[in-house]
């Protein structure tokens, strides 16, 4: 007690307490007490008793209160819930807040407070689709396998494109941010062309090489190809992840490959982007400079592209891969479990 009563780091209510158990210690009778440290006697004789039944323990934390009672009985608390996983209100889709507090005869904050605390977002829906791939978990295992153990004296490179990138111009210029006041543009835009940009993510270094090519055919691809064979290390074999684009598997795409023998081609499943890492850069893209911007014809938006793409290979961020094959799967066996349940 008495490293409490000197204590400096304590709260002063710990410190009135030690000062309490010290004092009734050493005999002053419960009213002197309170009148030296200004408390009621009931407060006194509570400590003390505290001490007396937990020892220090009891003197660290209130005793736990009652509190109000709860004007929403569970039953009620139960039916919101139920309600929000199982039912749809009349000619809507998902419940809101205030729909869901007519229904339920309660305010939008009681019906906002029961879905924070059961984590329900009936305005929130992801989505999602499950590849019919019938090798599917052979190709999965090929690609995640070269995410995580990629071979020796090799690159690994994500390959794909991003197509029809729209040069959309804005009809009126937009305002700038100022405090208070986000920055605005038009809802509406002229369109000025498109372009396509070939890009391949190294999964080694993080680094992008990129081309804007005006159509998106197995002659652009070859011509990427080529881009890759000449500015790669040439002692190096190459495993490209691409998805099932019908230019990938083109006859003469076939063909240069067979002369190339350092370019491996691995195929992701069907419906399964997500798998192939530069998708996510593909985003950051999108986020960061296309999203946003206005281009009055084609060759501002290329110009815009590269620009993005030199600035992020000065300082490139390397995408990591960290799902294991055997978690995916399970994922993917816990959705189509729950889809099943359904039907």
């Amino acid at each position: 007690m008495a490293t409490w009563i000197r204590g400096r780091s304590l709260s002063y209510r710990k410190v009135v307490r030690a000062k309490i158990v010290t004092m009734a210690a050493d005999g002053v009778p419960s009213q002197d007490i309170a009148t030296a440290l200004n408390v009621s006697r009931p407060t006194v004789q509570l400590w003390r008793e505290r001490f007396l039944a937990l020892r220090v323990a009891g003197l660290e934390q209130d005793a736990p209160r009652p509190g109000r009672t709860p004007r929403v009985s569970v039953r009620k608390i139960r039916a919101v819930v139920e309600a929000t996983l199982h039912t749809r209100p009349p000619a809507a889709t998902h419940w809101s807040t205030r729909s869901m507090a007519r229904a339920q005869g309660l305010s939008q904050a009681t019906v906002q407070r029961i879905w924070h605390q059961h984590n329900l977002k009936p305005h929130r829906e992801e989505s999602f689709k499950l590849s019919r791939d019938k090798h599917f978990v052979e190709k999965l295992t090929d690609v995640v396998g070269l995410y995580l153990n990629p071979p020796d004296k090799s690159l690994v490179l994500c390959v794909d494109e991003k197509s029809q990138i729209q040069a959309l111009d804005r009809t009126q210029p937009g305002l700038p941010m100022k405090p208070g006041r986000c920055g605005t543009r038009t809802h509406d835009y002229k369109r000025n062309g498109t372009t396509t940009l070939f890009a391949a993510l190294s999964m080694l270094d993080g680094k992008v090489i990129g081309d804007c090519m005006p159509r998106h055919r197995h002659q652009e691809f070859l011509r990427f190809l080529k881009t890759i064979d000449g500015v790669t290390p040439t002692e190096l074999d190459l495993h490209l992840i691409v998805d099932n684009y019908g230019t990938h598997k083109h006859p003469r795409v076939k063909r240069w490959l067979h002369r190339h023998p350092r370019f491996h081609l691995h195929f992701i499943p069907t419906s399964s982007s997500w798998l192939n890492m530069v998708e996510r850069w593909f985003r950051e893209l999108t986020d960061k400079r296309i999203r946003r911007g206005s281009f009055q014809n084609v060759p501002a938006l290329v110009a815009a592209i590269k620009e993005y793409l030199d600035h992020h290979n000065q300082q490139p961020q390397v995408f990591v891969w960290s799902a294991p094959v055997a978690r995916i799967l399970a994922k993917i066996a816990k959705c189509k479990e729950a889809l099943d349940s359904l039907h």
